[in-house]
């Protein structure tokens, strides 16, 4: 299974990498819808893992939303004089709400599911809260690229990616060789209260090297960004492992070997990205 992650990683991340920052914004979107609607039919499956029909209407529903606000909302208009376009910024902050609402239902869960997990029409909202504004989200960071500084948005971008990876893959071996007690075993027995801490110690080497190369940053600012960016990302991990465990099913999907489905990989990015634009909005514009 490590070396089925691997080999895919190691394919994957030059193309996530290429994408973010070889393509421009318009295209960017228009590619990126593509990814949004596998990962729409995965969550499909966690609406009802037997109903194809059920699957693909919801598949369509988010590529129909998604054509929409590329279509209102072109990649040169999403700011303005500093400024985020009113659509997305609702969006984006109707994302921050939905991830404490579902923090609160994932330390509640099973009890939580009493009233959702019957209801085809509440996994589908969930299921757009969950997508749409990661979606908004990874888009308004990329457009913050300049003429004067092209890839600054590219770069906020893969910051962001690079504390989920960091917070993943710590979480990961530091579970493997000292976790013991279980983080929450009604949602995901397999994670433990050490992983996670080894988890958000392994995102200090992504403030190191911030700090390396932008040393004019607030250290105790940047600290704090990370690590509650870092707890973000665990809560979109666990929200995720929460809708399966409902819908009975292990993987999303079986498209990334050793990683499951697309929903999968980017189940922390969903929870961080929005988290993160919020911050950024709050702090730095």
């Amino acid at each position: 299974m490590l070396k089925q992650r691997i080999i895919t990683a190691l394919w994957l991340i030059p193309l996530v990498f290429g994408a973010i920052f070889g393509l421009p914004t318009e295209y960017f979107s228009w590619a990126l819808l593509g990814v949004f609607l596998i990962a729409a039919k995965e969550w499909g499956r966690i609406i009802d893992s037997q109903c194809e029909m059920t699957q693909w209407s919801f598949t369509i529903t988010i590529g129909v939303l998604l054509i929409a606000l590329n279509i209102m909302v072109p990649a040169d208009e999403i700011w303005f004089k500093g400024m985020m376009h009113p659509i997305f910024l609702g969006v984006i902050a109707m994302g921050g709400l939905w991830w404490l609402i579902s923090f609160l239902m994932v330390i509640s869960f099973p009890k939580s599911a009493g009233f959702w997990k019957k209801s085809h029409m509440l996994k589908s909202m969930f299921g757009q809260l969950t997508l749409i504004p990661c979606f908004v989200s990874l888009l308004s960071l990329k457009a913050l690229s300049t003429d004067a500084s092209p890839y600054y948005g590219g770069t906020l971008v893969f910051l962001v990616m690079l504390v989920v990876w960091a917070t993943d893959s710590g979480a990961y071996f530091a579970g493997k060789s000292f976790g013991k007690r279980k983080l929450m075993p009604n949602v995901s027995p397999a994670k433990t209260i050490e992983g996670l801490l080894g988890g958000l110690a392994t995102t200090m080497i992504i403030v190191a090297g911030v700090m390396y190369f932008s040393p004019e940053q607030e250290l105790g600012l940047l600290v704090a960004v990370t690590l509650f960016v870092a707890l973000a990302s665990a809560v979109g991990d666990l929200s995720e492992s929460m809708f399966k465990r409902v819908a009975n099913i292990k993987d999303s999907g079986t498209i990334l070997p050793g990683h499951g489905g697309v929903l999968d990989r980017i189940d922390s990015l969903t929870a961080a990205l929005p988290v993160f634009t919020l911050i950024y909005i709050a702090f730095w514009m």
